[in-house]
């Protein structure tokens, strides 16, 4: 099959123009934002990281109500994302004049508290092969193994909420990252168990057709792996890279090369808000990747003060459906970076799921949720049960580091502050391997 490379009309070109710390200014005088809320994103942007472009500026972002806007929270760090005292003390130091060193020095510490690798990304997921630890590597789940390459960590815009915010600090001792795909296939042909790839970040797509290549066209020489996903926010945050890229029908050539060889390419779409599926470029660049026999899954958390609305998502996920795109995941916030900023309680979480899921046609009811992406495995939260020894959330390991405890169900004292599996009680019927594994 050939591509038939469909450019729709009135699609343009622009460049790609990324936007950091030092564009504040420019970003508030340009846009008209408020100086109180400008000086807020300037103090913030010293502990989290912060990188936008123009799309997301002039396409996503509501300029007329930027403090209300969710598109302006989930891209632009601000007061309130980090503990009050935290904040302060960075304000405080600020202000006082103090040099690049002693600031650095705080924000090294601030950091330090935000759990930068969360669910023991480190300490449980990082293989060991041939008696070396494979640093860009992770393998949580039996069936499929993360690969993060160098070159493509980093995104074309940052989440304020994002769980891998670590990676985008200039830290390398916080990074996960492989220069190139040599370990990668050496582990994988040790691991024929291994079917699936998980190319991811930061975000691949940042990568040039060419360099991703690099990285792609290696795996079609292991048998065992039947799809290669890549995790991606660019659909939302630039989705000129699939329309109007110099490289772009390239990259798409790419995908479609690999599907003829009979492996499936999944593109692991991120849309946190309905907005994000709502320019026209968005829709031409979804259409150009299933006509390649890509397919693309949808996934996001659930954060508040952006998307913890029932309707919010039920306009959401119909809007992937309609594009062709499959509703997958919706995620519980994970502990880390601003988390008491995003969390969602999970009482809340499970009724802002099941609202949005009732409304939904057939088809995109295949997304499953709230799930949360913790120690042990992937566990959703199924409902809340209630009789005459009291309330309980009915969990499930939908995902397990111990493959034995995949589908396996379990209950919990229902908690109204709960976020968090580790805030959760269980209840006393929970089976021993299960209550080993959730609570080792």
């Amino acid at each position: 099959m050939t591509l038939m490379l469909d450019h729709p009309a009135g699609t343009t070109a622009p460049r790609f123009r990324a936007f950091g710390p030092r564009q504040i200014d420019d970003i508030a005088r340009r846009y008209g934002l408020d100086p109180a809320l400008r000086d807020g994103v300037a103090l913030l942007a010293q502990v989290l990281p912060f990188r936008t472009n123009e799309y997301v500026l002039d396409e996503l972002v509501d300029w007329t109500r930027p403090a209300e806007d969710p598109m302006f929270r989930l891209v632009f760090p601000q007061r309130g994302m980090l503990a009050a005292e935290d904040e302060r003390a960075l304000e405080e130091l600020v202000r006082s004049g103090a040099g690049r060193a002693e600031i650095n020095g705080l924000v090294q510490r601030i950091r330090a508290g935000l759990n930068p690798h969360p669910s023991g990304q480190r300490e449980y997921n990082v293989p060991v092969h041939q008696g070396e630890r494979l640093p860009g590597l992770q393998h949580k789940y039996r069936e499929t193994v993360l690969y993060f390459p160098t070159q493509g960590q980093s995104c074309h815009s940052y989440c304020t909420y994002c769980f891998r915010w670590a990676q985008f600090v200039g830290d390398p001792a916080l990074r996960f990252a492989a220069p190139n795909p040599r370990q990668l296939v050496s582990y994988l042909h040790d691991h024929p168990e291994v079917s699936d790839v998980l190319v991811t970040g930061g975000d691949p797509m940042v990568m040039s057709t060419e360099r991703l290549r690099g990285h792609l066209e290696p795996l079609l020489d292991v048998g065992s792996v039947d799809t290669i996903r890549i995790g991606t926010k660019s659909l939302a945050y630039w989705p000129h890279r699939y329309v109007g890229d110099a490289d772009a029908d390239e990259l798409l050539r790419l995908f479609e090369r690999i599907v003829a060889t009979g492996k499936q390419v999944a593109v692991m779409a991120h849309f946190t808000h309905p907005r994000e599926l709502q320019t026209p470029v968005v829709t031409a660049a979804l259409r150009r990747i299933r006509a390649t026999g890509a397919v693309v899954y949808c996934q996001a958390p659930m954060v508040a003060h952006v998307n913890d609305q029932a309707d919010t998502w039920a306009r959401l996920w119909r809007a992937e459906l309609a594009a062709g795109a499959v509703p997958y995941y919706m995620f519980v916030e994970r502990d880390t970076g601003p988390y008491d900023y995003f969390k969602v309680p999970l009482a809340r979480a499970v009724e802002i799921f099941h609202a949005a899921y009732r409304t939904l046609p057939g088809l995109a009811r295949t997304v499953r949720g709230p799930v949360m992406s913790t120690t042990p495995g992937k566990v959703v939260v199924d409902g809340v049960e209630s009789g005459p020894n009291g309330r309980y959330f009915l969990l499930r390991l939908l995902q397990a580091r111990n493959p034995a405890l995949v589908g396996r169900p379990f209950r919990a004292h229902y908690d109204t502050s709960a976020a968090w599996l580790s805030d959760l009680e269980l209840a006393p019927d929970v089976p021993q391997d299960i209550r080993q594994a959730v609570r080792p």
